[in-house]
């Protein structure tokens, strides 16, 4: 049996040193995070039992964003206090996001055949990465025909109001069928509240509704804020974490010409090769906006924005997260939501992924090749991002 330690017996140092390693080392996307972390945090070092732990992963799969980064933030707030929870945050984030702003900075510049074929293989193998998603969530968000149906009336939500008002339409729609279906089973009630009273659980989640409210009205007095509220927004509505992400972000960022399609997808390829959470495309993204803000600046306002609100939101449910989840209704709201989030999942692989990714049959091959990779072969996403940019500049070299 491992032994726990209590929490606050440690220092905000303690938790960014072991939060740097696992965001310099965690491959393989929020999944394969929640594993290193139990890895690291449960077996090793006994900051909380295995029980406790699984409560605090449901948690975070519950609300809206990056549930590996959730996790994370609150096991610092759980060892070292606020400070702590900040120190997860930095540690887990800053490498991969330091690496995908140097790509920003850099990609413009890449010119030839071989720099240009190897961004368009960065392309085809963003395809291949989210069909591994989409596959991988449907087998476990929609393991019965009732769900199945829910994720393909998703995708025709979609078909009629492209954009971020379908996607949130399609999961609104989603909750609502998975509460007709009502097959949620309540859950253990184990504490994972920690060190946030119920006060300040309310002005989170009173800040979370603000500013989700208040940044659409200031959008336009100023470019920044409308940046802000992008990415905000972004962070709000995602279900599912990492790849689920996309089509919110290209809605906020392509569709206003703010970022050409072909960087975006050159910059979600590259994503997929570090390491720590994938909502750090977001610095990528920031930086190569093309009204300001952008660089330095527009990489960490698009970096804070986006993290911001699934943070908050977890900050206030932690307090009330016991009550909530004992309740049979809002588990079944869950799994209707979940099932629509891969039929939203399922669109974006076909628009703006397919159709910017694939553009004869050489790259066909290549994205399948990919896939085959990832799904039968078991690759690392990072090993075959590597292996398509090198084929992607190998057919641009072919002609």
């Amino acid at each position: 049996m491992t032994k726990t330690t209590p929490p606050g017996r440690g220092s905000a140092a303690e938790v960014f040193a072991v939060f740097l390693r696992l965001g310099l080392t965690s491959f393989g996307g929020p999944i394969a995070h929640l594993g290193y972390f139990r890895e690291e945090f449960v077996a090793r070092r006994g900051w909380l039992g295995d029980a406790a732990y699984a409560d605090l992963v449901a948690l975070c799969q519950f609300l809206p964003g990056p549930a590996s980064s959730q996790v994370g933030f609150a096991l610092g707030l759980r060892r070292a206090g606020w400070a702590g929870a900040l120190a997860a945050f930095a540690g887990f984030t800053l490498p991969s996001a330091l690496i995908l702003f140097g790509f920003a900075m850099t990609a413009a510049h890449v010119s030839g055949p071989l720099g240009q074929g190897a961004l368009d293989g960065l392309k085809t193998v963003a395809v291949a990465i989210v069909a591994q998603a989409v596959w991988g969530m449907s087998r476990t968000l929609c393991p019965d025909r009732s769900r199945a149906a829910i994720a393909l009336g998703a995708v025709a939500v979609l078909a009629a109001l492209p954009g971020a008002g379908g996607m949130v339409a399609a999961i609104a729609l989603g909750a609502l069928a998975g509460l007709g279906l009502g097959r949620g089973a309540p859950g253990t009630g184990i504490p994972v509240s920690g060190r946030v009273t119920p006060r300040q659980g309310a002005t989170a989640l009173a800040l979370f509704a603000g500013l989700l409210c208040g940044l659409p009205l200031l959008a336009g007095l100023a470019q920044p804020l409308a940046v802000a509220d992008s990415f905000y927004r972004a962070g709000a509505l995602v279900f599912g974490g990492g790849h689920v992400v996309l089509p919110l972000l290209e809605a906020g960022t392509v569709a206003p010409g703010w970022v050409g399609h072909d960087a975006f997808l050159a910059g979600y390829g590259a994503a997929q090769a570090v390491p720590g959470p994938l909502f750090t495309f977001a610095a990528y993204l920031g930086a190569v906006l093309g009204p300001a803000p952008n660089g330095l600046v527009g990489a960490t306002l698009a970096l804070a924005a986006l993290f911001l609100p699934g943070f908050l939101i977890l900050i206030g449910v932690l307090p009330f997260w016991d009550a909530l989840r004992r309740r049979t209704r809002a588990q079944s709201a869950m799994q209707g939501a979940n099932a629509a989030v891969v039929g939203v999942l399922g669109a974006a692989l076909y628009d703006p992924l397919f159709t910017g990714g694939i553009t004869d049959l050489r790259h066909f091959a290549l994205g399948l090749a990919g896939f085959l990779a990832l799904t039968l072969w078991r690759a690392p996403s990072w090993a075959v991002v590597l292996l398509g940019a090198a084929g992607g500049a190998a057919l641009a070299l072919a002609g």
